[in-house]
């Protein structure tokens, strides 16, 4: 899904080896329900549900209660329920366009983020939250891209990642000469420290983190390699989750990625 993944690309129209607008139309999509899903659905009722069987029982007996909440990209190569092998129930987890805690609002406007925040602080009582970037994001990209024209007359995108406006100042803009990607990694690992201040800007959680019942933590996931980051507490650097990925992990390389 390229333009899921990669909304900047997206808003180019798609072209050709020769560099021509590529022609033809899409094919046909079916109405009916995905094949796939059903496929998935049925390996999880041989596999999986069998042996969880018990704890979805006492998940819809007892109601969630998370320790955790991840608010994450909605890019589908970052799932946090697979990168931190998380069963049923044990994470609440948010996901949006690049990953962004928008700032505090307490107005008439819409707020998902703050909503989805707000239950799992308030009612779940999670005790801790972690704003999970990644390499490569699309979200970030579309507003790093200055070339970049909307998917759509309504620009949801552009409009929603210009909450990176404060994240590209604390990052101290483009460099000059500095090439996009790199900007886009950069301006990610920045993004995350400023979500992690835009949280802090919630009563609730300012009050909760510093009377010790609530952690905020930053982390960062690259695609390519599966090397997790975090943000240390005291020195405010991104450091490796673990200090050393198995042997096999570290051979794993991405085209166009450097050892």
């Amino acid at each position: 899904m390229d333009e899921m993944s990669n909304p900047a690309a997206a808003r180019t129209p798609a072209v050709d080896g020769t560099g021509e607008r590529a022609a033809g139309p899409r094919a046909p999509v079916s109405p009916h329900f995905p094949e796939r899903l059903i496929d998935g659905y049925r390996a999880f009722l041989d596999d999986r549900f069998p042996r969880e069987q018990a704890r979805y029982e006492q998940l819809a007996a007892d109601g969630q209660s998370p320790r955790i909440m991840v608010i994450g990209c909605c890019d589908s190569r970052v799932s946090p329920e697979a990168i931190f092998d998380a069963a049923p129930g044990e994470l609440f987890v948010m996901r949006n366009v690049a990953n962004l805690v928008p700032p505090y609002s307490p107005d008439e406007g819409l707020h998902g983020v703050s909503a989805a925040l707000e239950y799992a602080v308030q009612s779940l009582k999670v005790q801790h939250i972690v704003v999970l970037g990644h390499g490569r994001c699309g979200g970030i990209r579309a507003f790093a891209d200055d070339g970049a024209a909307p998917l759509s007359p309504g620009d949801f995108i552009g409009k929603w990642v210009s909450l990176l406006e404060a994240a590209a100042g604390r990052a101290g803009g483009r460099g000059q000469g500095e090439a996009l990607p790199v900007f886009v990694e950069r301006l990610a690992l920045s993004s995350i420290e400023q979500s992690l201040a835009n949280l802090r800007a919630f009563p609730c959680v300012h009050t909760l983190e510093a009377s010790g019942k609530l952690g905020l933590h930053g982390a960062y996931f690259d695609v390519a390699t599966g090397v997790l980051m975090r943000l240390d507490a005291e020195t405010q650097r991104f450091v490796p989750a673990v200090s050393e990925l198995p042997k096999r992990i570290r051979m794993i390389r991405a085209v166009g990625v450097e050892a």
